[in-house]
């Protein structure tokens, strides 16, 4: 099939591979602008870009993929079918209706579940087990098109860094079976149950602050779905520090939420709305992130101080 692809992030480089990979026709790769990145506000390509450039693709980078000279620049490759993974622009209607086996999108998560800019945090954040890859026709809506296969994933203990990269992996396999099934003429249509829909928004970096007075599972959750970005993140004696990670410890706890209750080199052990939560590891300002052994080589930590206050 003759194929443009849109994407951006890491996420969706597997899945350029893997179109390339089954030998379609990449005729053209569109992605977000490069954007200052780092202390220095260094201009950078996107991740997509850079895959892009290693092929030689024609590669394009438009502000705004609605501008009608645009549109006309994608109706003169005529496309069999525009494939859309985590690209960073809703596609209009002009665009939607070009190719003729439509726009196909990969999204992370179990669709009509966890719609949105975020699915793979929230999922983790909300306590889910599994969650999986949904390949789908676009419409006019956020996640609202017609699905076509599905590949569950169990979440386990995984973090969010973790989870993304074995998501991307299966999303370009998952999308590799679909575009077989749309070349055969045997791609499944499902229509989602929007009354079971639910949303996963964009994160902001004010989400990882962590409520010791919640749950000591919530916390944990918290910790892994907002690793490595934007990070949980508490304080001590009114100084922030991140921390990375941490386990319940199936134990009740009666003092302060946030109070700490033991240190030693297995961790810092905490107080939270109901049972104890040990951390792992943390990341002080101007340090690197170490684990609790290595930290307390270099520093001193006292017992009963409060944590978040």
């Amino acid at each position: 099939m003759k194929i443009i692809f849109m994407g951006t992030p890491d996420f969706a480089v597997p899945c350029l591979e893997e179109i390339i990979r089954r030998e379609h026709i990449v005729q053209a790769v569109i992605t977000q602008p490069d954007r200052p990145k780092g202390r220095g506000k260094k201009l950078t390509p996107p991740p997509v870009k850079e895959k892009a450039l290693q092929y030689d693709l024609p590669i394009y980078q438009p502000e705004k993929i609605k501008d009608s000279n645009f549109v006309d620049i994608i109706k003169a490759y005529a496309p069999d079918c525009i494939v859309v993974v985590a690209f960073g622009q809703i596609l209009p209607k002009a665009i939607l209706d070009i190719p003729v086996f439509g726009c196909i999108n990969v999204h992370a998560s179990l669709l009509p579940q966890y719609r949105g800019a975020a699915p793979i945090n929230w999922a983790i954040i909300n306590g889910e087990a599994v969650t999986g890859i949904t390949t789908m026709y676009m419409d006019e809506g956020l996640d609202t098109g017609d699905m076509i296969i599905k590949k569950e994933i169990n979440i386990h203990n995984m973090n969010a860094g973790e989870l993304h990269d074995e998501m991307a992996k299966e999303g370009a396999l998952l999308l590799g079976q679909t575009l077989e099934l749309i070349d055969l003429g045997k791609a499944p249509r499902e229509k989602q149950c929007h009354e079971k829909s639910s949303y996963a928004p964009l994160m902001d970096k004010g989400l990882g602050r962590i409520n010791w007075s919640k749950p000591a599972h919530d916390i944990y959750n918290l910790i892994r779905g907002v690793n490595p970005w934007p990070t949980a993140h508490t304080t001590y004696s009114g100084e922030i520090f991140k921390i990375w990670s941490a386990v319940v410890v199936d134990k009740e706890c009666n003092s302060e939420p946030g109070k700490i209750i033991e240190i030693d080199e297995s961790g810092i052990l905490v107080c939270t709305g109901n049972q104890l939560l040990k951390i792992q590891e943390v990341q002080f300002p101007n340090s690197k992130r170490m684990g609790i052994a290595e930290y307390l080589r270099g520093h001193t930590m006292n017992k009963n101080i409060v944590l978040g206050e």
